[in-house]
Parts: structure tokens; sequence; C-alpha cells
């Protein structure tokens, strides 16, 4: 496929959907088509599921609110992702299933192994051209998100699962786990912390350097 797929990744409050926003916008201002999803949503359906998902006053089993997930994924990459790529446009999205490794198998503790099966599933195969996984504590992330207002429900899961979910984004920046998860694609850490300048800055600079063809067009509008 002519276009590139480019994930956002990182705990809650990491600043993934504001940091997503400004490669976006740099991105068109350089003459590149793109296109931002967010998971789950980005279709009409996925976004009653991410309403669900979200909503603090619903229970959901671990197994539930994987495939929940699952399902808002499968619809978005079929309708939106897939011919966005197939048209040359680069599809900026935030999260898709890195978070679901951390979430649902290190923070709910479902078998890996069942997870990337159903994965397979929703995506087809499809593999991320590059993953920018931007790293923070879940503490400092946690209290960036309790600034911005009410606690969605996978916000309100507890200090001990946003730990497990910390420790899991933290080993997916390893090359070890990266060979061990060829479906994951190519993933680039991002140091979180700093301004939101700063850290626009860093990202752009991986983009540059793991995005070649498009990397030179940005440098023009810098």
């Amino acid at each position: 496929m002519a276009g590139r797929l480019v994930v956002f990744e990182g705990v809650e409050g990491a600043g993934k959907s504001t940091q997503l926003r400004r490669l976006d916008a740099r991105l068109k201002s350089a003459g590149v088509p793109c296109l931002t999803f967010r998971e789950p949503g980005g279709t009409a359906a996925g976004d009653r599921i991410r309403e669900v998902l979200l909503n603090p006053s619903v229970s959901l089993d671990a197994r539930t609110e994987a495939l929940l997930f699952m399902a808002s994924r499968a619809e978005l990459v079929t309708t939106a992702v897939l011919p966005a790529l197939e048209g040359g446009t680069v599809v900026l999205l935030d999260r898709f299933f890195l978070s679901t490794y951390a979430y649902q198998v290190a923070g709910r503790g479902l078998p890996e192994s069942d997870v990337l099966a159903a994965n397979r599933a929703a995506t087809g195969g499809l593999v991320p051209d590059l993953t920018l996984l931007l790293t923070l504590s879940a503490s400092e992330g946690m209290a960036r998100a309790t600034s911005r207002g009410p606690s969605d429900r996978m916000e309100q899961s507890g200090d001990a699962f946003h730990a497990r979910v910390e420790q899991a984004f933290a080993g997916f920046g390893t090359p070890a786990w990266q060979a061990a998860h060829p479906e994951a694609g190519r993933i680039v850490p991002i140091n979180a912390t700093g301004t939101a300048d700063e850290v626009e800055r860093r990202i752009a600079a991986a983009f540059r350097d793991h995005m070649p063809e498009h990397g030179a067009r940005l440098e023009r509008v810098a």
C-alpha cells in the first residue's frame, strides 16, 4: 500500500491525542495527505462501542472488554484505515493493538495467545509502519488525565492496574520484545516529559528519521 500507518501509544495522560493533532497539522502544512482516527471509535459503530467501554457505570468482564475493543478495531480497519492507506494517505491512529497487549493482557491478565489471535482476525494482519510510544510514569500520566476532568472507566481501574500497564509499555520499547512480536512493527519510544512543544520536537525528529519519504517535507514547515 502507498499510505503509511503511524500509531501513537502510551499510558493514560501521556499526550497522545495532543501530539497526534500536532503531527497531523505539520503533515498537512507540508502537503502530505493525512487522516486521523482514535481507538476505540472512528466509525459510527466504533463510537457506540466507545461509549460502553469508557462508561464508569458499566461493568465488563475482561474478555468482553477485549472483544469490544476488537470489534471497534475491525470496523475501523475495514471501513476507514485500509481504504485510506490504499489511497496513499498517511493515517495517524490514537492507540492500536499495543494498547490491547498493555491493558487487556498485562492489565487484565488475559492470555496473550488468545489476544493475538483475536487481533489478527480484527486487523487482517495489518502491521503499523511506525509506532510512537510516548513514555511517562503511570502516576504522572494519571495526574494529567485527572486534571482534564472526570475519569472514565479505564482510568478508574486502580493504581495496581495502571502500574502493570506502565510496565508493559516500557517493555514494548525494547529490542527483545519487538523481535518477538513482528506483528507490532517498528516501535520508537519518545520521552513524554516536559512541555508539549518539547515532545513535539522529539516526535518530529523520530518521524523524519523513520519516515524519510515524508521527513524532508516536514523540515520545510518546522
